[in-house]
């Protein structure tokens, strides 16, 4: 699997690809990360990669030629693994607000496949022409205004470089995780830890009990109860998709009733 990444601000992503658990990754290869600066494409002394935007109006737009050759670089360098793989050229993913939301299923769809290249952009945005000719999908963290896409490619990269096998140290680590399909969709439920009691507060006795069926049950519980609570729509998602059982729909009736 690889990414490569079209950014002004490279160094960014020095601290992320070296740290955390998913590091092992980025350092053996396994998921391959290689960045690529406009700047290096650009022409002039100053190395120019945005310019005024026609109409008028704040701010600067990047400009489509040095991206245009970054790309091509990048092409270039990907050409002969596509050729031997025979693969289609890897699409090319924008990160804007038009583009569809980051959610757990989209995430596992870019874990399945052999990478992307990432455009990060910067100030007002892009030259649409090059968007137009170039990119082949858009992403969105949400509904709000970053200043560049260099954190939401960060996100992208970390969720579906987890999903990858041997990156957790526990293989199974990333079913329990919300919004994962081994879980309904829920939400996942509280965890503890030792001291058994802390600032007079105690492990739910279920979870030191010993019987295996009581401790997923009370689990299964809480992810019904906290997604309830705060994420209902993943409720009637999971009823709506047949996931809930009589148990579940008890527990949901008994906690609707205390509400």
């Amino acid at each position: 699997m690889r990414f490569d990444i079209i950014t002004l601000f490279p160094e960014l992503f020095a601290p992320f690809l070296e740290s955390g658990v998913t590091r092992r990754a980025y350092g053996s290869g396994q998921v391959a990360v290689h960045l690529w600066n406009p700047r290096d494409w650009a022409e002039g002394n100053y190395r120019r990669v945005d310019d005024r935007p026609f109409g008028g109006g704040p701010g600067m737009v990047m400009m489509a030629e040095p991206l245009q050759h970054c790309l091509e670089a990048i092409r270039a360098a990907r050409a002969e693994a596509d050729a031997q793989e025979q693969a289609e050229p890897a699409p090319v993913l924008l990160f804007s607000p038009i583009g569809t939301t980051l959610k757990h299923e989209v995430v596992a769809h870019w874990a399945q496949s052999r990478g992307a290249i990432l455009l990060c952009g910067r100030y007002e945005g892009i030259d649409q022409r090059f968007i137009d000719t170039h990119v082949t999908h858009q992403l969105s963290l949400g509904d709000f205004v970053l200043s560049g896409g260099e954190l939401a490619a960060m996100v992208l990269l970390d969720s579906l470089t987890r999903l990858q096998p041997g990156v957790l140290n526990d293989e199974g680590s990333f079913q329990q995780d919300s919004f994962n399909p081994a879980l309904d969709g829920l939400l996942d439920c509280p965890h503890y830890t030792r001291p058994e009691v802390w600032n007079g507060q105690e492990v739910p006795a279920e979870l030191l009990s010993g019987h295996h069926a009581n401790i997923e049950r009370w689990r299964r519980d809480q992810r019904l109860r906290i997604t309830a609570q705060h994420r209902p729509e993943l409720i009637e998602q999971a009823r709506g998709q047949g996931l809930l059982n009589a148990k579940d729909e008890g527990f949901l009736a008994k906690t609707r009733t205390k509400l």
